[in-house]
């Protein structure tokens, strides 16, 4: 009997078998390769690779292999403020280093450095191009035997009364730099305050005017080579109706000198008058001031004459004196008077109300007659202005040296010889060019703060801290 490999019992049970191992064999392998494919996804996330292009994944409904979908990818946040937190505190250093820079930049520039460019541009003036050019009196050039004097006024020291504690310190600080600075630059040989130096004298206190003087002397020190002179004003001693003798007698202790005197230097002669005393109506310091007035007078033409009947009398150089005061000689107004420094055109045309603004009519005249002065140099109007009295004395009115009398203060430079003067004006640095720069600063300031904070935390989140910030 033949049997055939069909009909054979154990060949059908080996076909069977065979293919029930198979049947077996397929979800080993589909759970082999999914094990496979979690293995290299999970380790391509570890390493952040994200590749999976080589990885096959078997699927049961189609009975094929297929590339499974990418895992989605996860936000490491533990890595990125290592990455990013190098970067705001460099740069918040770096906006730092620029705001300090920013700051002291502008302060130093305009409490010290600003001076230094603006004084260098005055100089002395050349008195050899001048009137009466030439020669000096022992024959040498005028320019070797002037006398290089500085004349400033109403510097307005602020007092405990009506001088805020700011206006004070800001005021006088730029008087002082301003000196310092001239004084360092220039190196004149004498120098005038045409009066109101103080802007208080008028009723301090005794315990108020010594700390009126001592900022005084602090803010106007100046070596001994370098001769210090002062005059009398109406803030000093207080107008006609408020002065006295104890006010007076006061100011000329302070500055060991009278009020009224002539000083000499080099064969020069600077007429020093107190003009708030000149009002004419006989009172008893005015009655004194007159009555040195007369003597001076005397002295100096005897000097002049040379002449040999003025025995007792002072001897001074035989040449026309420097008349400084601090009321101007009488003018109407200032409407003639032109320049950077003259008076507002509003206030020009305003007329100067006599023994307040201006000396007396008859005062002025007593003054030409008795010393014909070459020069006349004043004050109290705090603007500059040049007039011509009786067509041959010239009188100079010097602005104030203080930023709180006007925004470009000013002072003369004089180079003055026995036969000659030349002058020439130097401006300061102006109010308003200081603030400027503060200003500019302090917008730079502000552009950089917001462009760091921008950068920083985004311009919304600027916004709403700024709109909590009001909200509170």
């Amino acid at each position: 009997m033949t049997f055939s490999p069909a009909n054979h019992p154990s060949s059908s049970s080996k076909t069977q078998s065979s293919s029930q191992v198979k049947a077996r064999e397929k979800p080993e392998v589909s759970c082999f390769a999914f094990v496979l494919s979690l293995r290299a996804a999970l380790h391509d996330e570890h390493h952040l690779a994200g590749d999976l292009s080589s990885v096959r994944v078997w699927r049961e409904e189609d009975a094929s292999w297929i590339a499974p979908s990418p895992p989605p990818v996860r936000k490491v946040r533990a890595s990125q403020p290592q990455n990013n937190a190098e970067m705001p505190r460099f740069s918040a250093r770096w906006v730092v280093l620029l705001v300090l820079i920013l700051l002291v930049g502008a302060f130093f520039y305009c409490e010290y450095l600003i001076y230094f460019p603006t004084i260098l541009k005055c100089a002395w003036p050349k008195i050899s191009h001048a009137r009466g050019g030439g020669e000096g009196i022992d024959g040498r050039p005028l320019d070797s035997t002037s006398v290089r004097a500085m004349v400033l006024s109403d510097t307005h020291l602020l007092g405990a009364v009506g001088g805020h504690w700011f206006d004070k310190l800001r005021r006088e600080w730029q008087m002082e730099r301003a000196f310092q600075t001239a004084l360092w630059l220039l190196k004149p040989e004498i120098v005038f305050i045409l009066g109101d130096i103080f802007d208080e004298g008028k009723w301090s206190s005794q315990k108020h005017w010594e700390d009126d003087v001592r900022r005084f002397h602090r803010m106007f020190r100046h070596s001994a080579e370098t001769e210090l002179v002062v005059l009398v004003g109406n803030h000093d001693i207080g107008f006609h109706y408020e002065m006295d003798w104890f006010k007076l007698q006061r100011f000329e202790k302070v500055f060991n000198a009278s009020s009224t005197r002539i000083v000499t230097k080099k064969g020069v002669n600077f007429l020093l008058v107190n003009s708030v005393a000149l009002h004419g109506d006989g009172c008893p310091i005015c009655q004194s001031v007159e009555n040195e007035l007369i003597k001076l007078s005397r002295d100096l033409n005897c000097s002049l004459q040379n002449s040999g009947s003025c025995e007792g009398s002072q001897t001074y150089p035989p040449t026309p004196p420097i008349m400084l005061q601090h009321y101007p000689l009488f003018r109407v107004s200032d409407a003639g008077c032109t320049g950077r420094d003259a008076a507002p055109p509003e206030e020009r045309h305003l007329l100067f109300r006599e023994k307040y603004d201006v000396l007396s009519k008859e005062a002025s005249q007593r003054l030409l007659q008795w010393f014909k002065p070459r020069l006349i140099l004043s004050g109290h109007t705090h603007s500059g202005c040049e007039v011509l009295h009786d067509n041959k004395y010239p009188e100079i009115s010097v602005p104030s040296f203080s930023w709180r009398n006007r925004n470009n203060p000013s002072f003369i430079l004089a180079s003055v010889s026995p036969g000659s003067f030349a002058m020439s004006k130097c401006f300061l640095p102006e109010e308003s060019t200081v603030i400027g720069v503060y200003c500019s600063a302090g917008g730079c300031l502000l552009l950089l703060l917001l462009a760091q904070c921008v950068w920083m935390k985004g311009l919304l989140q600027c916004l709403s801290l700024l709109g909590k910030h009001k909200s509170l």
